[in-house]
């Protein structure tokens, strides 16, 4: 996480938004209001879709239950008989 105030941010915009696109890093910009945080689109995204995902009861245990499966017990998977 990169840590800049506003006045540097300014200076700046362009550098930091490209950071956080290109690199994944996060800018936490700091103000006298309180702070703001930059982060790329598809980090965004990433975390609205997990919070979705946590959202859906009984998701989390199905999955961890999956896991524990031994695998040759599982069906093979048919793309032809999917949906």
């Amino acid at each position: 996480m990169t840590n800049t105030n506003l006045t540097a941010f300014r200076k700046n915009v362009f550098g930091f938004v490209d950071q956080a696109v290109t690199y994944g890093d996060v800018v936490n910009v700091t103000t006298k209001n309180g702070n703001a945080v930059i982060i790329s689109e598809a980090d965004y995204n990433s975390m609205l879709e997990t919070l979705h995902l946590c959202a859906i009861p009984g998701l989390e245990e199905s999955i961890q239950a999956a896991a524990r499966e031994p695998l040759e017990d599982c069906i093979p998977y048919d793309p032809s008989e999917a949906w």
